[in-house]
């Protein structure tokens, strides 16, 4: 499944179970993102062992996005049976601060940082 815009592209990869995200989200509100968030809440509904959310090329992410991504963490930590990876990027700067921030709402996520 891809989501596909001038700005961002998000993929998903339903073999790997890796969720790709890349360019930048500026989206407003809940309603716009809302394609986001059912593509994520329908792969947290399949239950995988593990998800993998690459953000190595997501220059941006707006507050509403970040909200997003906080709750989808809170969705799959609730189901306790799906280990949980953020890839992201030394590189971008939000990524540091606000994916370690995830990792308060899911001790068990993975961070890892290239």
């Amino acid at each position: 499944m891809e989501i596909k815009t001038e700005d961002y592209r998000i993929c998903y990869d339903p073999d790997s179970k890796i969720v790709i995200c890349q360019g930048s989200l500026r989206l407003s509100g809940t309603e716009e993102y809302a394609p986001i968030v059912k593509l994520l809440n329908n792969l947290a509904d399949q239950e995988p062992p593990r998800i993998t959310l690459d953000l190595r090329e997501l220059e941006f992410l707006n507050s509403s996005g970040i909200n997003v991504l906080s709750k989808f963490v809170i969705k799959v930590r609730q189901q306790g049976n799906i280990q949980m990876v953020l890839q992201g990027s030394k590189n971008i700067p939000w990524q540091g601060k606000s994916l370690k921030n995830l990792q308060r709402l899911m001790p068990s996520l993975q961070l890892e940082f290239a």
